[in-house]
């Protein structure tokens, strides 16, 4: 199981630390991609982190502004967002694969979501 938290209500330019914890297993055997879901739009990836936490990827919209990384002896990858924009409200989703892709269904376990919400 994976656990979101981290979600709020912040105002533009500011920044939240979204975390993704395991529980049941440990994730350093997986990749973990973030995703995002706004109302009535698709679910799309935003970022995502290999195993070992050397290789990194981000969608456009976020390059430069948000920062994925790992912890893995606490079984936790964050997705630190800075410079938020209204835009970038959603219910952010990790998610954990075996490799990254941008590719939904090859990940094999989900969280429930944390909702952002950027707002003044």
């Amino acid at each position: 199981q994976l656990v979101e938290s981290g979600g709020g209500l912040v105002q533009p330019g500011g920044s939240l630390r979204l975390s993704c914890a395991a529980s049941g297993f440990t994730l350093d055997r997986y990749a973990i991609g973030w995703f995002r879901q706004a109302p009535g739009k698709e679910r799309e990836g935003v970022s995502c982190i290999s195993s070992s936490g050397d290789s990194t990827e981000y969608t456009d919209s976020v390059k430069g502004r948000f920062t994925i990384s790992r912890d893995n002896a606490n079984n936790t990858v964050y997705l630190q967002m800075s410079s938020l924009k209204p835009e970038d409200g959603a219910v952010y989703y990790c998610a954990a694969s075996f490799f990254c892709a941008n590719v939904q269904r090859v990940y094999h376990y989900w969280g429930q979501g944390t909702q952002v919400t950027v707002s003044s």
